[in-house]
């Protein structure tokens, strides 16, 4: 075999593991995007614990099939780079999206979630999800608030007593 087979069969392995350990991945489309804001997005990838990577179309649709998620050849035209999220779902959807809002040149084409493929729309509402951290605090803010209104009217009848009675003292 030609070492050139061989080493397209390396990055399609290499494709196939990051897309199975990553939570989300996002496919765009990256025609036009200055040096500058590449580089600020690849920093933010690189900050947010994700992974920024530009591959041959050929090499990410045989890896993508590999791995029995099809039905992606339609968008696997023109330049091609995937947004791997490693540490949650969100993170690469967030600054893919902050992306396309600030340079109006890079667009989504598709994203891959838990094995399953989602449209563009869908990794736009992914990146406008909170992250875990504030889903986690919204959550325990719930929760509390039973507990904390029932504290509340509970101490009421004893508040009104001591209003009352600093009345009486004042007069």
């Amino acid at each position: 075999m030609s070492t050139n087979l061989e080493a397209k069969k390396v990055v399609v392995e290499e494709i196939k593991n990051k897309i199975k350990s990553a939570k989300s991945v996002a496919f765009v489309d990256y025609h036009g995007l200055t040096v500058d804001v590449d580089f600020k997005m690849r920093k933010a990838f690189r900050e947010n614990g994700s992974e920024y990577k530009v591959y041959k179309n050929r090499l990410i649709l045989r890896a993508l099939n590999d791995l029995g998620i099809t039905g992606c050849d339609k968008f696997l035209e023109g330049n091609t780079a995937v947004a791997f999220s490693n540490t949650d779902e969100t993170s690469a959807p967030k600054i893919v999206m902050e992306t396309v809002v600030s340079s109006k040149k890079m667009q989504v084409k598709f994203g891959v979630i838990d094995g399953k493929v989602i449209g563009a729309t869908e990794v736009e509402a992914l990146a406008k999800l909170p992250s875990k951290e504030t889903l986690i605090a919204m959550l325990l803010g719930t929760l509390q608030a039973p507990a904390r209104n029932m504290v509340y009217v509970l101490s009421a009848p004893a508040r009104g007593l001591a209003v009352a009675m600093n009345a009486i003292a004042t007069k």
